[in-house]
């Protein structure tokens, strides 16, 4: 098939700020794409001078970056007016080489994808990675604020919609998205990188519970600090967020600290700062546990890591850890900001080495049994045909 992707505000290629869980998903989908014989173009915005306007990604994937107001990164409130020329220029390029589906990446690239294909008759399958609805819910912020309105006529207007887990699914469902057009497709993983084999990050007697996070409350970082102080000998190692030279000023890891010295566990509580993407397999390695607390997860990028590696998960019962981490098989399930259930089971658990080694086994089998990119991309492929199925029945009809 030929496949236009379009991911408006961030791109497969590595940026300053490194990679993010978006960016992430488009390069592994796009590159299994091109492995399996399909021909993919990502359309992406020209946010720094320096880009090219067309590259060559993996075999069978270019990238074009289109100018659509200027060139450096934007917010997505900033985005907004200039999706209107993001759009012709989808609109122009398809009307030359018209692909077989289009791809948007969240609701941004939906509403350029929509411009661009509105006269074209071309099928568009909407990935959104977050709902601004259900972000308003659980962190008070939703973006710019038509994102809602029009995230919900997105979704009565193209032709299938992707969700990354069951529970995005009914969220969609509530927000008025017709059921029959909404697909699940999990996360994947590049499971050659992330292995129970390979180095690992030095450490000391102590066990190691892992964060992969900024030290921000949302994703759980105080309630861990807090479970702490009722798992003594235990230490919680913190990665993400600033620079580690920035650590000593940042305003977020000062508070942090704070309250580790309230509770008592600051000599317990090691923050890494921001880890590069290709040393994480090595750090997940070090952990017995890798604790994944977000009040509000789609995806549940942290725990597919982890459990890759053979590191069982304690992860909120929330969004896509429901469907990734099975409670008691593959890993943890507990529910957001109770720091005393949690070291209660946590607890329990490194007290069982054989349970804990067993929880990793079953892990990083379900990780490569259900996400390997292989398998989510040909269910992904499986989506693009229906839908490119169903525009050639109407247009013979």
């Amino acid at each position: 098939m030929k496949i236009s992707m379009i991911s408006v505000s961030v791109g497969p290629l590595p940026t300053p700020g490194g990679h993010c869980a978006q960016s992430i998903h488009v390069a592994e989908l796009a590159r299994e794409l091109g492995a399996q014989g399909h021909q993919v173009t990502i359309h992406t915005r020209r946010s720094d001078p320096g880009q090219r306007n067309r590259s060559t990604f993996a075999p069978g994937v270019t990238v074009e970056h289109v100018m659509a107001g200027p060139a450096r990164p934007l917010s997505a409130e900033e985005l907004l007016p200039h999706l209107a020329a993001f759009g012709q220029h989808l609109a122009t390029r398809w009307a030359k080489a018209t692909p077989d589906v289009v791809h948007a990446q969240d609701w941004t690239s939906g509403l350029a994808a929509l411009s661009g294909a509105n006269d074209l008759a071309i099928p568009v399958v909407q990935t959104y990675h977050s709902l601004g609805l259900v972000e308003q819910m659980h962190t008070s912020t939703a973006g710019p604020a038509p994102r809602i309105r029009l995230e919900k006529a997105l979704g009565r207007t193209v032709d299938a919609i992707i969700a990354g887990c069951a529970d995005e699914k009914e969220d969609m469902v509530a927000m008025g998205m017709p059921r029959p057009r909404i697909s699940v497709v999990p996360a994947g993983l590049d499971v050659e990188e992330f292995t129970e084999q390979g180095p690992a990050y030095p450490r000391g007697d102590r066990q190691r519970l892992l964060m992969l996070s900024g030290p921000d409350e949302s994703k759980g970082v105080r309630t861990a600090i807090s479970m702490l102080a009722w798992i003594p000998g235990a230490e919680l190692v913190i990665a993400g967020g600033p620079q580690r030279e920035d650590l000593a000023i940042d305003p977020g890891v000062h508070e942090l600290r704070m309250l580790a010295k309230e509770v008592g566990v600051a000599d317990r509580v090691i923050f890494l700062g921001r880890v590069t993407r290709k040393n994480v397999p090595r750090l997940l390695r070090s952990a017995d546990l890798v604790l994944s607390l977000p009040s509000y997860e789609p995806y549940g990028l942290v725990p597919l890591e982890a459990m890759a590696c053979g590191i069982p998960v304690v992860a909120t019962a929330v969004g896509g850890h429901l469907d990734t981490v099975i409670d008691g098989v593959t890993g943890l399930l507990v529910q957001p900001g109770r720091p005393v259930e949690l070291a209660r089971r946590i607890r329990r658990l490194l007290a069982e080495p054989t349970e804990l080694e067993a929880l990793g086994i079953a892990a990083a089998d379900r990780v490569r049994s259900r996400h390997a990119w292989p398998r989510v991309t040909r269910e992904t492929v499986a989506v693009y045909h229906r839908v490119a199925q169903l525009e050639e029945l109407e247009a013979t009809a």
